[in-house]
């Protein structure tokens, strides 16, 4: 009994050394984020987690950007980066690109218990369009190929709804990021823009009026999907799993640990976040496969 008590604390004792292997590693952990707003805006949202995943995690942490969402998924691809906050085509872009060699692991989750959101087809209130028929060729602009609430899901349900985007809109060009279509939209460059909201109170155009980029009631919604599964917390499936776990579970804490680092990343006063569930990419599946369809019709 003594010998077997020796040998079991032995072992104990060298659990946690075993868990901070990965350090030795990975000195340096790089988070990718995708282009939805302008990048000073993006970055300084973005610098409180920075600081408090490598509070929390022991090593230092750098954000990774890229002038668009395929940047993020190909640096997922080639490793330089080892973990990322995607939406959900551009993960079922990086399952795709990387032949499963992503996986999803947390996905945040709203006050009401929610964890999804929807993408809307956002006008000027003042410019008289009142539903989709209005826009009939007019331009529409998406935002990035990669984006689910900017382009996937609202060009594969209006084509469901009888709203083919290449021949309904006149023109469906992409501005680049969520908040360049809403501009565009009130400087008067494109009649429509595909945008995401959260809720009434939190979404892409309700944080361009609070930081001042557009004023109250120049932008209204006249479309709005079906929800769509928040985008998840994405980390390469090579990666040690002590590594998952601790990014893991200090995204998980974060809402108790760090409440204004994690109410930044979720859009700062105007969040509605709760916190993060565990996912896994059954719940992305249907999103691989309209990203199929996508490029079938493309072909076609």
């Amino acid at each position: 009994m003594k010998i077997f008590a020796a040998a079991l604390l032995t072992t104990t004792a060298a659990l946690p050394a075993m868990a901070q292997d990965w350090k030795e590693d990975y000195r340096i952990l790089r988070i990718g984020v995708t282009s939805a707003e302008n990048e000073s805006d993006r970055m300084a949202r973005w610098e409180p987690w920075r600081d408090y995943l490598a509070e929390t995690l022991g090593v230092e942490v750098e954000i990774y950007t890229a002038g668009s969402y395929d940047g993020i998924v190909q640096a997922l691809a080639a490793g330089q980066i080892e973990f990322a906050s995607l939406g959900s085509s551009a993960y079922a872009a990086a399952w795709t690109e990387t032949e499963g060699g992503v996986r999803p692991i947390l996905a945040s989750q709203e006050q009401d218990g929610s964890t999804g959101y929807y993408s809307v087809i956002a006008v000027r209130c003042d410019a008289g369009h009142d539903s989709l028929d209005d826009l009939e060729g007019k331009v529409l602009a998406f935002a990035d190929p990669d984006s689910t609430s900017g382009y996937a899901v609202p060009n594969y349900n209006l084509v469901q709804q009888g709203y083919d985007p290449a021949s309904f809109f006149r023109a469906t060009p992409f501005s680049g990021s969520h908040e360049a279509g809403v501009q565009g939209v009130v400087n008067g460059q494109f009649d429509a823009a595909a945008t995401y909201i959260n809720n009434e109170v939190n979404g892409i155009p309700q944080r361009m009026v609070a930081k001042g980029m557009i004023g109250e009631g120049e932008i209204c919604w006249i479309w709005q999907s079906p929800e769509i599964t928040n985008g998840p917390v994405t980390v390469r499936s090579n990666l040690p799993d002590e590594l998952v776990e601790a990014v893991k579970q200090a995204y998980l804490r974060a809402p108790e640990d760090a409440p204004e680092a994690f109410q930044s990343i979720n859009g700062a006063e105007l969040s509605t976040a709760k916190g993060f569930v565990e996912v896994d990419h059954d719940r992305y599946q249907w999103i691989v496969e309209m990203r199929d369809w996508l490029k079938s019709q493309r072909r076609s």
